[in-house]
């Protein structure tokens, strides 16, 4: 049975409703598919770091593919690159390539300052829909890691062309260089959910053995 770890993106949750339409697709046509916790019940101290362990964890019972949103897409790269016998192949929404670099521009010099002299700054968390306080380690810890991971593993890449988050010529750039890496660029934004069954046989089947190479335009 294809095993496959879908990773949820940052200040999400497993239940995201992303992660609830895969998991079920995925279930439904037979994968056995696991969506762990990321932030392992820790959100105030997440790092790179910690969430790579997390995973770790999870792939543990054998090879797998991971499946990641946004920051799980850019952990699943991280993962990916530094263990090539456990992971087979990836699928990546909207990977957050560049992670710790972007942060500081989004957040602005006198904000990212803000963060670091303090230690900690209240987030959105989307999936507990509430602030949640998040530790400057995040940012420091993220620093550590390459903006483009080199996996080599065949990849799936969807993304939107609209992506305010992350824009898109972050996924461009990774795919120009990675042969293994099949980009696919639709007409929405981040959270790619006005797409997902323009997505979701095309992941399906890449994922369970049967993709043609047919992608979306």
């Amino acid at each position: 049975m294809t095993r496959i770890v879908y990773l949820h993106g940052f200040a999400s949750s497993p239940m995201s409703s992303k992660a609830r339409f895969f998991y079920d697709r995925l279930k439904r046509a037979g994968a056995d598919i696991e969506i762990p916790d990321l932030a392992d019940g820790d959100f105030e101290h997440l790092t790179i770091t910690g969430q790579l362990a997390v995973i770790a964890k999870a792939v543990a019972r054998g090879p797998v593919s991971l499946m990641g949103s946004s920051l799980g897409g850019y952990l699943a790269a991280l993962f990916a690159a530094r263990h090539p016998g456990a992971v087979d192949r990836l699928v990546l929404l909207a990977p957050a390539f560049g992670f710790a670099r972007r942060w500081p521009e989004r957040l602005g010099p006198d904000a990212a300052a803000r963060w670091r002299d303090t230690g900690s700054m209240e987030v959105f968390h989307y999936g507990d829909k509430c602030t949640r306080r998040l530790a400057y380690t995040m940012l420091a810890d993220g620093a550590r890691y390459e903006d483009y991971p080199d996996f080599r593993q065949p990849a799936l890449i969807f993304h939107g062309a609209n992506d305010e988050v992350v824009p898109v010529r972050y996924s461009e750039k990774f795919a120009a260089t990675h042969p293994n890496a099949k980009l696919a660029v639709l007409h929405s934004g981040h959270e790619l959910l006005d797409v997902l069954e323009v997505m979701a046989p095309i992941v399906e089947a890449f994922l369970l053995d049967s993709y043609t190479g047919n992608r979306p335009t």
